[in-house]
């Protein structure tokens, strides 16, 4: 790769992905409209003149196919990620995700661009029957309408895929940690423990089963598969071979937060339309390309909080559901 283009830039794991693309010498027109997207994530970016940030809205925008001319690939990684209020904005996953998701195809199609690499999501194996769930499991009805709009994406990748000839790789992770994490429930824990110490309210028994990965192992993953995967279509679970808890994380958190609140459980197996209760993915496949985790699942969740501790900031303005 010499040069090319990631949606979602300003993002948690897409500036996480420009930073580590920037120092393999590659350069890189980063895409944002910050609807959630921090320019403060870019700082080290905009010093390199290798990169270059165009502030667009890929689901409104009209000249997309002009920004991916002389693009190698194109890393999707714009898309709205709130899987939990869904149900409040029906529209939103399909617009955001979907539509979004198509007009980055078309206009990857139209400039020529010959590598499309996407980032999916584990939630489109609903509750999954096969359990750590392979890329091949069945898929099941769908649980929430973010799983929904992803695989749908998925669908329309694979046909632009075959019928275009422009290879491509779907990463389904499961929920990402690390620095720059915004979205998810050890920050909606930290904020709450911010704001009230003394308690913390959780949706959901917290006997929900979790499993989580580490932003740097998530990105050192999705370039060691570009790398030593040669499909036309790559599917590839991205994941850590186990799970914790959610009283587990609970627990890490408090830790590093030197808290010992009283924790309010609710009585439902799940805490939400969409929270899975069981998420372990099969990562048989990325392990068979070269790829080991550096980070378990407590050291993930532990330095998101080291990280939170440290970048307060990030809290502030955070716009309500």
């Amino acid at each position: 790769m010499k040069k090319v283009v990631v949606t979602g830039a300003a993002g948690f794991i897409g500036s996480t992905l420009v930073d580590s693309l920037l120092n393999q010498g590659i350069e890189v027109v980063g895409v944002d409209n910050f609807s959630t997207g921090k320019k403060e994530f870019l700082k080290a970016a905009f010093s390199n003149p290798k990169f270059t940030l165009i502030e667009e809205d890929i689901y409104s925008g009209e000249n997309l196919s002009n920004i991916f001319l002389k693009i190698d690939s194109v890393f999707h990684f714009a898309a709205n990620a709130d899987v939990r209020f869904g149900s409040n904005h029906p529209a939103r996953d399909l617009e955001q995700n979907t539509i979004a998701t198509h007009k980055v195809l078309e206009a990857a199609r139209i400039a020529g661009v010959k590598k499309f690499i996407f980032s999916s999501t584990g939630s489109v194996y609903g509750e999954a029957k096969v359990v750590p769930t392979p890329e091949d499991a069945p898929f099941p009805v769908q649980t929430s309408l973010y799983g929904a709009s992803k695989l749908a994406c998925e669908g329309m990748i694979a046909a632009y895929a075959e019928s275009f000839g422009i290879q491509a790789w779907i990463f389904r992770f499961v929920s990402i940690l690390g620095p720059r994490y915004t979205h998810g429930h050890v920050y909606d824990f930290y904020q709450q423990l911010m704001q009230h110490p003394d308690t913390l309210s959780v949706l959901g028994d917290g006997h929900q089963k979790k499993s989580y990965l580490h932003v740097s192992d998530c990105i050192e993953a999705i370039l060691i598969a570009l790398v030593n995967s040669s499909y036309s279509v790559n599917i590839i679970n991205l994941g850590i071979d186990g799970y914790c808890e959610v009283r587990d994380s609970i627990g890490w958190i408090t830790n590093e937060m030197n808290l010992d609140p009283e924790i309010k459980f609710g009585k439902e197996s799940k805490g939400w339309i969409g929270d899975n209760p069981l998420i372990h993915l099969d990562i048989r496949k990325i392990q068979s390309l070269g790829w080991a985790p550096k980070f378990s699942i407590e050291e993930g969740v532990r330095d998101t909080v080291s990280y939170l501790n440290a970048n307060k900031w990030i809290f502030k303005g955070k716009a309500k559901k």
